[in-house]
């Protein structure tokens, strides 16, 4: 059986000193049986390289590199999970995208009061990253590793 792709999707910029929330995911997607496909990994040492331009990293960044192969790393994965800690337009960006190729969307939102637009693109809303275990442990799209 073909393990399933999951595309972590989440802040970066203000928050490129602030990724550990990915491997948590990351951990949690393994355990359960999926493979995850995290931008931050080849990205990374993009951002790294610009710090010195505080803030203004993506601004020297070729946007259509980048983005063009999230695009399509989200439409060669099964389901994206969206970390939203705080409005991103990234990542609001790759929920819609994910969503209107008929992937399966899960939020993690920590937002109080998250923009309909949110709630339209998502399939499932959870309220921390603890949830999405919860959530795959419970779930038939997830497989407990024994």
């Amino acid at each position: 059986m073909k393990k399933k792709k999951v595309f972590i999707s989440g802040p970066i910029q203000g928050m490129e000193h602030h990724q550990e929330y990915r491997s948590l995911i990351r951990h949690i997607l393994l355990k359960y049986g999926y493979v995850p496909i995290d931008p931050w990994e080849r990205e990374k040492i993009i951002y790294s390289a610009r710090a010195e331009i505080k803030g203004a990293w993506w601004r020297n960044v070729p946007p259509p590199d980048f983005i063009k192969r999230d695009l399509e790393d989200i439409s060669k994965c099964d389901m994206l999970v969206a970390y939203l800690p705080r409005i991103s337009a990234g990542t609001c960006m790759e929920l819609f995208y994910a969503k209107m190729k008929g992937k399966r969307t899960v939020t993690i939102c920590e937002l109080e009061n998250p923009s309909p637009w949110i709630i339209f693109h998502s399939d499932v809303i959870l309220g921390s990253i603890e949830d999405l275990e919860e959530f795959l442990k419970d779930r038939k799209y997830g497989k407990k590793e024994s």
